[in-house]
């Protein structure tokens, strides 16, 4: 009987001795996290770097692109008037846009694009249109804002808002259509109210199909609003670029570049976990 207890202390080192300790794991996840995305942004500005030493295209240097940035954010929310404003005032301005504009898109297209996925005479009766409108650039949609709105605020929500309808209607239809027949077979069975079947089989099944939506369409509002401040003016981060180029001030220029960038960024961050909150699949950028 001592041999089995001998042998037992020296067979679970023998076992356990080629696996990665906990902290080495950990370490090793940490790296891999942090270590790629920095070298992507030192690849980003080495380049930039070059670019700006080597050509006359007039870039400016990281370094004094730097120094700008740090007198743009010392201040961002002072205000000399309408039209010189602190980049957070207009940061938000353009944020507003967005909002309002994209709201209405949602409280129009979600339910929209439930029953057009639900019903087949308003898909066939909805589908050439969408097929025939979606494709437009939402920029051409502005002049129509302009003459109808006589504004240039409600013209640029009104871009928002016809930017930001298609992805929701197209996403939220798919996902009703793509609903297993079993399930609406099991419905009629049951004799359930339309309601029900909303809310007890359409929606839980339709949700994923739906964020995705929301997604796509606040990152194109977003995309348009920059476009759309550079031809209406006002406050904006849009105008605010076009400003700038218009003072020959390049390095503000950038530095917006990188603002719109990190907005953006922080709107997908922020979907994408509320898309995780509601959903049991994991959600990938």
């Amino acid at each position: 009987m001592s041999v089995p207890h001998a042998e037992a202390p020296a067979t679970e080192p023998a076992a356990t001795s080629g696996r990665p300790s906990a902290a080495s794991r950990d370490f090793r996840g940490f790296w891999m996290a942090v270590l790629p995305p920095v070298l992507g942004l030192a690849c980003l500005v080495l380049i930039w770097q070059l670019i700006a030493s080597t050509s006359n295209s007039g870039i400016p240097k990281p370094a004094e692109t730097w120094a700008q940035a740090v007198q743009v954010f010392s201040d961002p929310f002072y205000s000399n008037g309408p039209n010189d404003q602190g980049v957070g005032w207009n940061v938000l301005a353009s944020l507003k846009r967005v909002a309002i504009g994209f709201g209405m898109a949602a409280l129009v297209g979600i339910p929209a694009g439930f029953a057009i996925g639900r019903f087949e005479f308003l898909s066939r009766m909805f589908n050439p249109l969408i097929s025939l409108l979606r494709p437009v650039s939402p920029l051409a949609w502005l002049p129509i804002g302009l003459l109808v709105f006589k504004g240039a605020d409600p013209a640029a929500i009104w871009t928002i808002f016809i930017c930001s309808i298609w992805p929701m209607i197209i996403n939220t239809a798919v996902g009703v259509q793509r609903v297993p027949q079993d399930y609406m077979n099991v419905a009629r069975v049951l004799n359930l109210s339309e309601w029900k079947i909303f809310t007890k089989i359409l929606f839980p099944a339709v949700l994923p199909y739906l964020l995705t939506g929301v997604r796509l369409a606040v990152g194109t509002a977003w995309l348009v609003i920059v476009a759309a401040e550079m031809l209406t003016g006002g406050v904006g981060i849009g105008f605010w670029v076009w400003d700038e180029w218009n003072n020959l001030n390049v390095s503000s220029i950038i530095i917006a570049i990188f603002v719109i960038g990190i907005v953006g960024l922080l709107l997908e961050f922020a979907l994408i976990k509320l898309a995780t909150l509601f959903t049991f699949e994991e959600v990938k950028a």
